[in-house]
């Protein structure tokens, strides 16, 4: 069965998407026509599942801060800014990431850099990046300040773990340790920031801020465990990307890690197979798949990600705000880590 998208995220789409397509607006011509395609905003493609147009994003991330913001007892309107800004940085990221992966295809369509060029795309990213701390800066809101160090915060750890992952590609002695910090960084942080960033925006108390920020790291170890499983087990149509694309691409990811660490004759096969400097066909890569399951990698983390949704509902539960916005903040969490292969 498929998982519902939470009302909340649906939301977000109708408050933030505006918002978002007036911010980009501000970027000179030639960057903002890179920016547009990226974002869904401009350009053409096939529908996404559930008939989303081509090339929008889950709103996962301005959900939470819409959230957080009513978290604080303020209507979701304030935390518009906040939600915006935590978007704009994610979609920086992910325009670079596409270019250090090689990835050619994002939400069933061409990547920017495969379209415009590796120059503009990054030019595209920094804009964004940029952008991001001006709209939380210059809404006049009482901590915009500290908003906006909160997310420059975020960010250092995501370049951090970006380049951790980058460093693990020329490694074959990763431990599951370093991998789960650099998920930690890479996804986890810009999560916990969008779970508190619009509380700390509109002057929310410290504990509410801090304990929003718990929830939001262990369900961002979460959204990045289940996204590993979906690099090797996720349907092309549902994930946008092509089947096996972390095995075809070698990536270190979290279950390919745990799996050759389990020392099992699996795991020795999987490495003879993952060193190879061919690539891999679609018969490889489904061998490859069967091994990390094999070799106790799938079921880790599966194990993993509930260990880790676990821990958010507890942080949850004791973190006081509305029990509504508590609910829904549960139902994003749970949204995030029952998504189909």
């Amino acid at each position: 069965m498929t998982a519902v998208i939470p009302a909340g995220v649906e939301t977000a789409r109708d408050l933030v998407g505006p918002a978002m397509a007036t911010a980009v607006a501000r970027l000179s011509p030639d960057v903002r026509q890179v920016a547009e395609y990226h974002l869904g905003l401009a350009g053409t493609g096939k529908p996404g599942p559930g008939g989303k147009p081509a090339g929008s994003g889950k709103a996962l991330r301005p959900a939470l801060a819409l959230l957080s913001a009513r978290a604080a007892m303020e209507p979701a309107e304030r935390g518009v800014p906040a939600a915006v800004a935590v978007e704009l940085v994610h979609n920086f990221s992910l325009l670079h990431d596409d270019i250090m992966d090689g990835d050619t295809e994002r939400r069933h369509r061409p990547t920017a850099w495969t379209v415009y060029g590796t120059g503009a795309a990054i030019l595209a990213g920094d804009a964004l990046l940029a952008l991001a701390q001006e709209i939380l800066l210059e809404a006049g809101a009482p901590n915009g300040l500290w908003a906006a160090r909160c997310l420059s915060a975020a960010v250092q750890r995501l370049i951090a773990g970006q380049g951790a992952d980058l460093a693990f590609e020329q490694r074959d002695d990763v431990t599951l340790a370093e991998c789960q910090e650099m998920a930690g960084d890479k996804t986890a942080a810009l999560m916990a920031c969008a779970c508190s960033i619009g509380a700390i925006h509109v002057g929310a108390p410290a504990s509410l801020a801090m304990g929003l920020a718990g929830f939001g790291a262990h369900v961002g170890q979460a959204f990045q465990l289940t996204d590993d499983l979906l690099g090797i087990w996720g349907a092309p149509e549902r994930t946008g990307k092509p089947a096996g694309s972390d095995l075809r691409a070698r990536k270190k990811s979290l279950p390919i890690v745990a799996a050759l660490a389990s020392g099992t004759a699996a795991a020795t096969e999987l490495a003879g197979l993952l060193a190879s400097p061919e690539p891999m066909d679609d018969a490889q890569v489904a061998r490859a798949a069967r091994l990390v399951a094999d070799a106790g990698g799938r079921s880790w983390t599966e194990v993993e990600a509930a260990a880790q949704l676990a821990a958010a509902r507890k942080c949850l539960a004791e973190t006081d705000m509305p029990e509504d916005v508590r609910a829904e903040f549960a139902g994003i969490a749970e949204f995030i880590t029952e998504r189909q292969w």
